[in-house]
């Protein structure tokens, strides 16, 4: 077994600590050690960039300081705040979890791994960053940009899905880890993955880790992790319908196939073709609405991706005066949608169907040569 020698591990402790204090980036996270903020910030942080996360953490926690200010929100307000971050199952799961901290741990994040594994959305990885970082707690983390400098301080073969390669990197992990400073020692390693040890183009030179790396000595450090097995992308179609009326946009709540639940969509359905998408929206109208509003042939189309799936979007306008929606749709005036709780697909189609009513009233020839698409959509300005 691949293993690092006490010796070693003790050195390169050292080495990644005093390159933490000397070159950590200022976040907003780390100017506090409160668990709850630090909790927060571990769940946006999860399979998104961090330039992107900065603003929704400083909003959301603007708006629920504490976990009781989060447990009382209604959901539709947490999502509002979580929308254009994806992944909104982290949201819906905050506030189940925030609302647990209240009933059963006086409003605080538990200072117990088991404990805090037991909170809706709570794994392995987030519960011991959280005891490391603002608890002090001896538990290594283990997340993509860890194992990547460990695999290259290792030269291991493998990648993360592979037990025996995780369980080698756990135990090296236990080796290097920091009892004194825990949480600095995982955010250095945390850090160094995501500013120096990059998965093309490490910039080995600046390493702290360097001396002791064994990729580094065989001068072949891309070569570790082996890419992890990816899922086969899909190829499929959506079907949505912008349906304008005399109170703003009809919306849906939820896309198609459970995905975005809880948020608001152009009502919208797929199919394995274009026709068999735009089949499914019109009875997906039928049983909301009562009737299917007649649509005109898609102006405008675009692609969005969501996890495996890659999605052709066809763009369907249409009027609908008819009687109040049901439960599941509600209408929004154009200008609310970028603050609502609605999903990145839902601002794309909105940007889109905004731009070309902008090019219209701007040519008044290309105005009188069709029809608007949506006449009123938006009343001067663009949506987003």
């Amino acid at each position: 077994m691949v293993r690092a020698d006490h010796a070693r591990a003790a050195a390169a402790r050292r080495a990644v600590l005093r390159w933490y204090r000397q070159r950590a980036r200022e976040l907003p996270w780390r100017r506090s050690k409160d668990p709850y903020s630090v909790w927060v910030s571990e769940v946006m942080l999860q399979q998104t960039q961090i330039e992107t996360v900065i603003p929704y953490y400083e909003r959301f926690l603007q708006e629920f300081p504490t976990a009781a200010r989060l447990a009382k929100a209604p959901l539709e307000r947490v999502l509002e705040l979580w929308s254009g971050l994806g992944y909104y199952r982290r949201a819906r799961n905050l506030h189940r979890a925030a609302q647990d901290l209240v009933l059963k741990h006086g409003g605080q994040f538990p200072g117990d791994l088991k404990q805090a594994r037991s909170l809706p959305g709570v794994g392995d990885y987030t519960a011991r960053a959280v005891l490391s970082i603002a608890y002090h707690q001896p538990f290594a983390v283990l997340d993509g940009n860890v194992a990547r400098v460990m695999a290259r301080f290792l030269a291991l073969r493998g990648s993360l899905p592979q037990p025996r390669f995780r369980r080698t990197l756990e135990e090296n992990l236990e080796l290097l880890l920091s009892r004194r400073s825990p949480g600095n020692f995982n955010q250095a390693l945390m850090e160094l993955g995501q500013t120096v040890c990059l998965p093309r183009a490490p910039r080995c030179p600046s390493c702290p880790l360097r001396r002791w790396c064994r990729a580094f000595r065989l001068h072949n450090p891309e070569d570790y992790p082996e890419p992890r097995p990816r899922r086969q992308t899909e190829e499929c179609y959506l079907a949505a319908a912008a349906l304008h009326g005399p109170r703003g946009m009809l919306m849906s709540r939820g896309l198609d196939d459970g995905l975005l639940d809880g948020l608001w969509n152009f009502p919208s359905a797929l199919g394995p073709s274009g026709s068999e998408a735009l089949a499914r929206l019109k009875q997906k109208l039928r049983s909301g609405l009562g009737t299917a509003p007649p649509l005109k042939e898609p102006e405008h189309q675009l692609r969005h991706s969501i996890t495996y799936r890659s999605i052709h979007v066809r763009i369907y306008a249409g009027e609908w005066s008819g009687k109040a929606p049901r439960d599941g749709f509600r209408w929004f005036q154009p200008q609310g949608i970028e603050r609502a709780a609605v999903s990145q697909l839902t601002r794309k189609i909105a940007r889109k169907l905004a731009d070309a009513d902008m090019a219209v009233r701007r040519d008044p020839y290309r105005a009188a040569r069709r029809q608007a698409i949506l006449p009123n959509l938006v009343a001067g300005n663009n949506l987003i």
